[in-house]
């Protein structure tokens, strides 16, 4: 069975591929019609080759093992990847901006607009089925990239939709002035889209800690699997993409030998590596009487 970096890089050439088909058929549709809408929507596209492209080589390089000058690994490399997304998406949304601009000032009538419509219907339903996929693996495989590159996706479909109904009503009202105002409207949401890709991207450079149902699991986890230990503190927790990184302090009794000790920290460590996928664990243990608690304590 593939890996799940096998699978991940799997979905990011499939990206590329499925960005560079849709940008094609959006293409047409603008072509057709002449809607500046309709152009907007195909030159978000060319953010989607774009991005589909930086997400495949984050994922290449998160996927590197560790070594002298990464002793960590690469994971973070995705998120470098999420942010650049987000600014891609935000200067997408400027560039749209500005195209609906010279459209509310010299408005144009429509060629073939129904043939344009449901070529852009079909393109949207191609980015809507790929963002799901993207967004629902991409976190079963705790991909940053992926996830970023579905929500994108996912803009571009709102954002589709949004260009067909404006460019439908401008059609059965006359009122051409809808098609750029609508493709204005679609931009300013584009833009709180690319922010958040941003800002979520911005948490995980940040070391940011696991959320609070995880870290339940992983104090559960502790309890159950440290028998013979008398308690554990100080537990921090950082996510790097795939990888969450787990650090605590486990209180033994003073006599116990080095092996037993030894002994509870494997039996935890697998315990954690079982509950939590990715994990990567550091133990310090501390005698009894010499603790110095400065945390949440366990057991």
């Amino acid at each position: 069975m593939p890996t799940i970096e096998t699978r991940t890089h799997r979905m990011a050439i499939a990206s590329i591929v499925i960005a560079c088909a849709v940008l094609g058929i959006k293409y047409v549709a603008y072509w057709v019609t002449g809607s500046v809408a309709l152009y907007s929507d195909a030159l978000e596209s060319i953010v989607n080759v774009v991005t589909a492209l930086v997400a495949l080589l984050a994922v290449r390089i998160s996927a590197r093992p560790a070594d002298r000058r990464h002793q960590f690994g690469h994971h973070k490399a995705e998120y470098f990847s999420a942010v650049i997304e987000g600014v891609l998406i935000i200067l997408a949304a400027l560039l749209i901006l500005h195209a609906s601009w010279q459209a509310l000032r010299e408005p144009r009538a429509f060629d073939e607009p129904w043939l344009g419509l449901a070529i852009s219907g079909g393109a949207t339903a191609i980015n809507a089925a790929w963002s799901w996929a993207l967004i629902n693996y991409g976190r079963r495989w705790r991909s940053p990239a992926l996830v970023a590159d579905g929500w994108h996706l996912f803009t571009d479909v709102a954002t589709s939709l949004g260009v067909i109904v404006g460019l439908t009503l401008a059609v059965l009202t006359g009122w051409t002035i809808l098609d750029p105002a609508m493709a204005a409207l679609v931009a300013v949401n584009i833009l709180v889209a690319g922010w958040r890709v941003v800002s979520s991207s911005i948490s995980g450079l940040m070391d940011e800690a696991v959320d609070s149902d995880i870290g339940r699991r992983i104090r559960a986890v502790i309890a159950e699997s440290a028998e013979g230990a008398i308690e554990a503190h100080d537990i921090r927790t950082r996510t790097a993409g795939r990888a969450t990184f787990i650090d605590f302090h486990l209180v033994v009794p003073g006599k116990m030998s080095v092996a037993d000790a030894h002994r509870i920290c494997d039996r935890i460590e697998r315990a954690l590596e079982a509950e939590i996928d990715g994990a990567e664990i550091v133990i310090h243990v501390e005698p009894e009487g010499e603790a110095q608690h400065r945390g949440v304590l366990v057991l």
